[in-house]
């Protein structure tokens, strides 16, 4: 019999933030900040795409896309719509608007390796059984074309960990993947159960970049 749920935590940035303490982990973290318009402005300036996401939230909900556009211009996507901007106030107004007084993180948006164009990335599950940790689950998670949330409950398509890395990067890579994304894993979890006693069971979301890197986007403890 595998333990019950155990501890729940909703909030993104108090995970995150555990992540970051650690030196293993946080070179994989992307870099992250609260919402406000001084940390999108400078964000944005240093990284020309951030994504901006609910402190709380699941299944993709709320999660929007921004870009600088060279010297002034930019744009949001929310799920399929795109809205451009002259400049950085008025984008600002409307993106504060769109997230209704909700406490928001800006994460540094990473170009994924893709399948088609279409971005993917992976979920760990990663459970405690009669006391010890086992994964459960590698998948990967095919965004719909036209969308860069991977999310199944968004149109998203399931595909197996070792299905989604031999198509984005290349055969040779499945097994490392993989070794890495469980090391990973197992380092992270052991931070969280040290500062969040009680947890029960994880679900990681990692992305691999253009270039191969691992990258932990977050980590949930009510995992679909």
């Amino acid at each position: 019999m595998g333990d019950e749920l155990g501890r729940q935590l909703a909030s993104k940035w108090a995970k995150t933030e555990a992540l970051l303490s650690h030196g293993r982990i946080a070179p994989h973290i992307p870099p992250t900040r609260r919402f406000t318009s001084d940390n999108l402005r400078s964000m944005l300036s240093s990284h020309g795409m951030v994504v901006v996401k609910p402190v709380k939230g699941a299944g993709g909900h709320g999660v929007i896309k921004v870009t600088r556009e060279g010297a002034a211009g930019y744009t949001y996507t929310y799920y399929s719509m795109t809205k451009r901007f002259d400049n950085f106030e008025a984008m600002f107004r409307s993106l504060d608007r769109k997230r209704k007084g909700r406490r928001y993180l800006i994460q540094k948006g990473i170009r994924l390796a893709t399948i088609g164009g279409r971005p993917i990335d992976y979920r760990v599950k990663y459970v405690k059984e009669d006391g010890v940790w086992r994964i459960r689950a590698i998948v990967g998670r095919l965004a719909k074309p036209g969308l860069f949330v991977t999310n199944l409950c968004r149109g998203g398509e399931l595909l197996s960990g070792s299905e989604g890395i031999r198509r984005s990067l290349s055969p040779g890579k499945v097994a490392s993947k993989k070794r890495e994304m469980r090391v990973l894993t197992h380092i992270a979890t052991g931070i969280l159960e040290s500062r969040f006693p009680g947890i029960g069971q994880l679900g990681f979301d990692f992305g691999i970049d253009r270039n191969g890197k691992l990258w932990i986007f977050e980590v949930n403890t009510r995992p679909q």
